[in-house]
């Protein structure tokens, strides 16, 4: 790990056992897919968007679409390192009356800004978000994760070829190409592969990277910026159930929360990653 990264690797541990803990305290939640997106989202509330933890609504901040929007572990947790709301709050993640429901939610929860969880959506709701950018004269970047099972949605596509129209060059999508989905293995449920050749014939510019590299998202993201006329995908390579050795590329992990007992193993195992 490079030492520019340090940084980084803490901060995605620890996003990582929270997530681990409030799946657990919850007894639902989908680990799976929020463990695989966490150096993705670690970079972008840390080094890449631009964003006031104090100032939610702040009007020119850079705007975050959870569009595989189950995956809300690892957005709260970032968020709550990030200083949007107390780590506490996460302990009452799926329980009534807390802020942080199962999917996330804009009007309930500090740095969300967007209501998600009908797969397919957010991409669409992102693209609205850049057009009102440009119309506006702002010059905020609007983010969005996709998961890789929710590109064999018909929506997504009809808004990866509005956004090539408009020449959204403010949007950047993050694409969470774990391969595994509720069901199985994409391959097996319905093949999306190839996935670049598909996002380049729809006109956007495509990056393909390891999605566990902080340095190969950080640049994706940079050279996302330097692109003029199109939008801009990131297939990121990641690993389902990513630092966590029973969960790693196991379907069984795509909803089911672990046990105590489980948890307690999986927490070792991510304090000997961070030498604790």
């Amino acid at each position: 790990m490079e030492d520019r990264f340090r940084e980084l690797e803490k901060i995605s541990q620890k996003s990582r056992r929270l997530i681990v803990e409030m799946t657990c305290a919850a007894k639902s939640g989908h680990p799976g897919g929020s463990l695989s997106a966490v150096e993705i989202l670690a970079s972008l509330y840390f080094r890449i968007m631009r964003v006031d933890p104090e100032n939610p609504g702040w009007p020119d901040r850079d705007r975050f679409v959870l569009s595989k929007g189950h995956a809300s572990p690892v957005l709260y947790s970032v968020l709550a390192l990030r200083g949007y709301f107390p780590e506490e709050e996460l302990m009452g993640f799926r329980k009534i009356d807390s802020m942080l429901q199962g999917h996330p939610d804009m009007k309930g929860t500090p740095g969300v800004d967007m209501s998600t969880g009908s797969l397919g959506q957010g991409l669409a709701v992102a693209n609205g978000m850049a057009m009102a950018g440009k119309l506006d004269g702002k010059d905020y970047r609007v983010y969005v994760l996709l998961g890789d099972g929710e590109v064999q949605e018909g929506m997504v596509w009809e808004a990866a070829m509005a956004a090539a129209h408009y020449k959204l060059d403010n949007l950047t999508a993050f694409l969470d190409h774990n391969g595994l989905q509720i069901d199985g293995a994409n391959s097996q449920v319905m093949g999306v592969e190839p996935l670049r050749d598909k996002w380049t014939a729809f006109g956007w510019n495509v990056i393909e990277i390891d999605g566990h590299s902080y340095g190969e998202i950080i640049d994706a993201a940079d050279e996302a910026r330097r692109v003029k006329g199109k939008p801009t995908i990131v297939i990121a390579k990641t690993i389902k159930g990513k630092g966590i050795s029973y969960m790693e590329n196991a379907v069984d992990w795509h909803g089911k929360a672990p046990s105590r007992e489980q948890a307690d193993a999986a927490i070792k195992e991510l304090e000997v990653v961070c030498g604790e």
